[in-house]
């Protein structure tokens, strides 16, 4: 957003994914909390295509100072949000905004839109104790995990499965 690079971010040979996570607190309890957990994946895949499809029919909005623009408006609408808050931390706004699933699903439309990339949805879990590693358990135990990647379908992707990304990711992250 400091102006220090201009989209695209990431090579079109790349493989590009995202994750959203479901279930902070306990997990996904219960199968009625379950069928929220999937209309909530389901309305995000709708979401994340009909930007996909709006950003490759408007190409306009694929510039580097129309993304830094979006960007920085969502920041400050973060930055206004946790100003609000009680326990109000300048130290955690840079992570919020980073790690802000607006932000990070703009960039991954973004990318599939710029390089009119093939892409797809996978929707895990809830995990249990033999899907991922002990040292991620307390974490992870009973959550659930939207997956998405630029390539057409798990088959063409260079890892093992799905999740393998996930988890380097979470486990370098902490």
């Amino acid at each position: 957003m400091s102006g220090d690079r201009f989209f695209p971010f990431i090579e079109k040979d790349e493989i590009i994914g995202t994750f959203y996570l479901f279930g902070r607190e306990k997990g996904v309890t219960g199968d009625q909390e379950a069928v929220t957990v999937v209309d909530l994946a389901r309305r995000t895949v709708q979401r994340s295509s009909g930007h996909i499809t709006i950003l490759r029919t408007m190409r306009n909005k694929l510039s580097s100072d129309f993304i830094r623009q979006d960007y920085t408006k969502r920041a400050l609408q973060i930055s206004v949000e946790v100003q609000n808050e009680q326990s109000f931390d300048t130290s955690r706004l840079e992570k919020r905004i980073t790690m802000d699933p607006t932000i990070l699903s703009a960039c991954f439309a973004q990318h599939i839109a710029y390089y009119d990339q093939d892409y797809f949805f996978e929707l895990l879990g809830p995990f249990d104790e033999n899907q991922i590693p002990r040292r991620l358990l307390r974490k992870l135990s009973g959550r659930m995990l939207l997956v998405a990647y630029n390539t057409t379908d798990r088959h063409a992707l260079p890892f093992q499965n799905t999740l393998q990304p996930f988890l380097e990711w979470i486990q370098k992250a902490n």
